[in-house]
């Protein structure tokens, strides 16, 4: 920083300074990744943090995360049962079991030409 720059602060300004900088826990993720990647004539950084979250959640966070996490169990469990019916459905058809006489999803027959071989 310039040195007139630096002695345009006041003590209040600096006191924030120092307080916004210092109040920060760094290096205390159980991920972080950080680094700088040139490109021509420019300098990018990158900075990847994971870890717990410590810090108080505002109401609006608490609301979008209850949302995520709703999304994402839902996603998990629509996911798994369809998994478990493709499953179901591969080894009915493998024992040779027809539900329905005639009538084939044609899972069983893409799956023996592709997956089997």
């Amino acid at each position: 920083m310039p040195e007139h720059v630096a002695d345009s602060f006041t003590e209040e300004q600096l006191s924030h300074i120092r307080n916004a900088v210092g109040a920060r826990e760094w290096g205390r993720h159980k991920v972080d990744l950080r680094g700088t990647i040139k490109f021509f004539k420019w300098r990018y950084y990158y900075v990847v943090l994971a870890g717990r979250n410590r810090r108080t959640l505002s109401a609006k966070e608490l609301r979008v995360a209850m949302y995520l996490n709703a999304f994402l169990l839902t996603s998990f469990i629509t996911f798994s049962i369809l998994l478990g019916l493709i499953v179901l459905y591969l080894v009915k058809s493998a024992l040779g079991i027809n539900l329905i006489e005639g009538w084939s999803l044609g899972l069983w027959g893409w799956f023996k030409a592709n997956v089997l071989g």
